[in-house]
Formats: C-alpha cells, sequence, structure tokens
C-alpha cells in the first residue's frame, strides 16, 4: 500500500474491493438453505438471490474500475515516461 508506483496503488485497490466479495458472501450465507428456486409446498429456507446477484454486478464493476485504472496508467507511462506520483507532481503547469 505504501509503494509509490501507480500499478501497484491499482493493485492494492483491486485487492481491498475484494473484501467486499467476502462481504457480500457471509451476509448471503446460510447453513443448509436450498437454492432460490420456490415450488408448491416447499417448507425449506432458501438463500437470497439479491446477494448473489449484487455480488456479480460488484465482480463485474471491480474489473472494469481495475482496467480502467491500469489503461490510464499505462497512458501516464506513456506520455510522461514514469509512474512514479512524485515526479508527475512537478509536471505541474
Amino acid at each position: 500500500m505504501r509503494s509509490r508506483h501507480l500499478v501497484h496503488t491499482v493493485v492494492s485497490l483491486s485487492v481491498a474491493q475484494s473484501g467486499t466479495y467476502v462481504l457480500l458472501l457471509a451476509i448471503g450465507y446460510q447453513d443448509q438453505a436450498a437454492a432460490p428456486i420456490v415450488s408448491q409446498g416447499q417448507s425449506q429456507p432458501v438463500v437470497d438471490p439479491m446477494v448473489q446477484a449484487m455480488t456479480l454486478t460488484d465482480i463485474v464493476v471491480s474489473a472494469t474500475i481495475t482496467a480502467l485504472l491500469l489503461a490510464l496508467t499505462l497512458q501516464i507511462s506513456r506520455r510522461h515516461g514514469t509512474v512514479d506520483p512524485d515526479e508527475l507532481r512537478a509536471l505541474r503547469g
């Protein structure tokens, strides 16, 4: 996290975003619950499908954000020749 490299920062953000998957799966977990397909006369508890949909949406959004940040880092590297934020700060102008 304390690295002065933009790629390391993007990867660290991606790892932190992965923690939300674990949180959502922990919220949606129910011991001995069935799939959310309800049929006539079913008395067994079912898992909430909304949590699963939110987890899949979170995965897609995280992948998109990571790809966007890595593309931005690549463009910064090509234009300025560095990915160190301290050196980029000196380019203000």
